[in-house]
């Protein structure tokens, strides 16, 4: 009988393993698609005047309230976006959360009241326009990669790993400057 050369797997850690970590940040990447892609159907992405969209998914399972603020926090339009999957609410997503973005809302304004009812999210639409897809796949790829390497690392599935093209030539997916 041969004993196995591979080290013996990390002892158990209380914390998330890595294919959980994967498996966040790809539903993650699919909240923030489904911001892109639902906005992306209305009016407001392409309209500078616009600075925030009340996000109301509270109500109703197949349809979602678009209610758009202007940089005063008045509102300039309303939209709703019907949900012909309805796996793919406009949940929040942190990245475009106005909470987390550091965005201002101006005290007393319609987009401040509609904050303050609780019943939905607040995109940040200058976080929006500044995300790209493209960058957005490849930090993706890249952090559920990172998070397996590690499972497989610790499990003695793997010994080492290298990250790069196989040939430096060549372009990379996302262009110069890519991270």
């Amino acid at each position: 009988m041969t004993s196995d050369p591979r080290p013996d797997p990390a002892p158990a850690s209380t914390g998330p393993t890595g294919f959980e970590l994967a498996r966040l940040q790809l539903r993650s990447f699919e909240a923030r698609e489904h911001v892109r892609h639902h906005l992306g159907r209305t009016a407001f992405a392409g309209d500078a005047r616009i600075a925030a969209v009340h996000v109301e998914n509270t109500a109703r399972v197949d349809r979602v309230h678009l209610t758009a603020f202007d940089d005063a926090g008045r509102a300039v339009g309303h939209a709703t976006v019907y949900l012909d999957v309805l796996t793919e609410r406009l949940d929040l997503t942190v990245e475009f959360s106005h909470d987390t973005t550091g965005m201002t809302v101006p005290p007393h304004s319609d987009l401040a009241h509609a904050v303050a009812r609780a019943d939905g999210w607040v995109v940040d639409m200058a976080a929006l326009r500044a995300s790209r897809r493209e960058v957005d796949v490849a930090r993706t790829r890249r952090a559920a990669l990172l998070a397996l390497i590690g499972d497989l690392l610790g499990s003695g599935e793997a010994r080492g790993f290298l990250l790069g093209p196989l040939d430096p030539t060549r372009p990379r997916p996302g262009g110069p400057g890519r991270t």
